[in-house]
């Protein structure tokens, strides 16, 4: 997850004012900045939520005192704009979900359909998505997602290891059924 030199020669500039450069930049991070925030808060909070990361970039890039620690500044960014999200919706989630009974079930998803199902679903509180999106997904090391959810190493090893843990019971339980 290092910012490559290219990166960095683009943060530079675009610390000094080439538009170009930003450009550059914001695209190269894109990508796997929604890859996380679709894993973390669904498909069509993500795109919502990178366009406010982006935003949020591009007005505080200035302020980035080490190019190196780019991603990680950015993952952090994005990391609270979804907290801040999921803390939202959990304030306007509707009382009565009775409603819900009469929907059919869908058909059986495909095995990677399944894997974001279960790291997507409801089963895995927040906290424990984004380390397994990070470590898994975005293929951080665990002292590189410390940093970037601004954690101890320790709480990451213990999201990790309870998220998984989740994960193995809903396995377990569907293929019992």
């Amino acid at each position: 997850m290092d910012t490559s030199k290219q990166e960095a020669l683009w943060i530079l500039r675009a610390q000094c004012g080439d538009r170009e450069a930003l450009e550059l930049l914001l695209r190269q991070v894109q990508l796997p900045l929604h890859r996380y925030l679709k894993g973390l808060v669904g498909r069509t909070d993500a795109e919502d939520i990178l366009q406010e990361v982006l935003v949020q970039v591009f007005r505080k890039l200035t302020w980035l005192e080490k190019p190196e620690l780019f991603r990680p500044w950015v993952f952090r960014i994005a990391s609270r704009a979804a907290f801040r999200r999921l803390k939202a919706e959990r304030r306007r989630q509707p009382a009565d979900e009775s409603l819900l009974e009469d929907v059919a079930a869908p058909e059986p998803p495909s095995s990677d359909e399944l894997l974001q199902h279960l790291v997507g679903g409801d089963a895995l509180p927040p906290a424990s998505r984004s380390v397994l999106l990070l470590h898994f997904k975005e293929e951080m090391t665990l002292p590189e997602v410390a940093a970037v959810l601004d954690i101890p190493i320790g709480t990451v090893k213990s999201r990790l290891a309870y998220g998984l843990a989740v994960l193995r019971k809903q396995l377990g339980q569907r293929r019992k059924s």
